[in-house]
């Protein structure tokens, strides 16, 4: 009996590259024994994008739809693909080009040598800032520090996941969802294969640098508590600073009197510096708090509105 891999593609507007993506994903397993499945998820599209579909749905039986019933979110959405995937193995590919699907057939090689997960890792990026490029590769390298995830470098959500990844990945409901993270999270065999990434073929970025930096974010504050324990160091050093300050003001005081002045501005200084830092650790732990009253509501993930 053949094996069947679903292509999982989460997409919001992304009409002009809906077309041209099933078309090369089609040719890619004219080549390969395997059946290939669609599995589009629409994270509450605004143009023609479902239209598009419904076109190639009527003539492909292998093409399904799952629309949402609002915008949820690309990680839910992917998290909604792989949910509903009914097959051997499941990739997951985004809508606008720059992951070639005819890397798809090295993925698949690598699952048939026994790799449970396969990610694809960009060796360059073309069509992205000098500041994007920076900034995704200081994640990766932050992130694995706090985490200690072994999140693969320069590895996005393109990738290959077996059945057994899929069902594990079920298993796991939290709402501030980083899928990478958490497909290396539940461990099985994991390889990467190596791949150009394309510019954008059409349409505009759905993750400008504000957005990728919430992600970075999430994904930092659903794996590590590490940054509540920099805050409580930070909060020991400058007490343990203001004690030394303390003892050389009042040292100066008693032995050099007719030396000492107010020092008005130091003083003003140091409080904004303590408000400041108080403040944000506030908002930092703040943040873990709100993540903790979310979780403990135990809404669903995402709705649909049909498929």
């Amino acid at each position: 009996m053949k094996k069947t891999v679903a292509i999982v593609v989460a997409f919001l507007n992304e009409e002009e590259n809906l077309s041209e993506l099933y078309q090369r994903v089609s040719a890619v397993f004219e080549k390969e024994p395997e059946e290939v499945q669609f599995l589009f998820v629409d994270d509450g599209s605004t143009d023609g994008s479902l239209q598009c579909l419904e076109q190639i749905r009527q003539n492909d039986p292998r093409v399904r739809i799952l629309q949402l019933s609002r915008n949820f979110g690309h990680q839910i959405a992917i998290t909604a693909g792989t949910d509903h995937a009914d097959a051997d193995a499941v990739v997951i590919i985004d809508a606008d080009l720059q992951d070639p699907p005819e890397v798809i057939p090295d993925l698949i090689v690598k699952w048939r040598e026994g790799f449970e997960v396969v990610y694809a890792v960009r060796k360059s990026r073309e069509g992205e800032t000098w500041l994007k490029k920076f900034l995704a590769a200081s994640f990766y390298r932050v992130f694995y520090m706090l985490a200690k995830v072994n999140v693969p470098m320069d590895a996005g959500d393109f990738r290959l996941v077996d059945r057994k990844v899929v069902d594990a990945l079920k298993e796991v409901r939290e709402l501030h969802r980083f899928m990478r993270g958490l497909t290396c999270w539940v461990g099985f065999k994991q390889g990467a294969v190596y791949y150009d990434r394309a510019a954008r073929k059409a349409g505009e970025t759905k993750y400008p640098v504000w957005k990728s930096l919430r992600l970075a974010f999430d994904a930092i504050t659903s794996f590590s508590a590490t940054p509540l324990r920099w805050m409580t160091v930070l909060g020991a050093l400058i007490a343990f600073s203001g004690f030394i300050q303390g003892i050389r003001v009042i040292a100066g005081r008693i032995l050099h009197p007719e030396s000492f002045e107010p020092g008005w501005a130091t003083v003003v200084a140091l409080i904004l510096l303590l408000a400041g830092v108080q403040l944000l650790s506030l908002g930092l732990v703040g943040q873990y708090v709100s993540r903790i009253f979310e979780e403990s509501k135990k809404r669903p993930l995402y709705f649909l509105r049909n498929q």
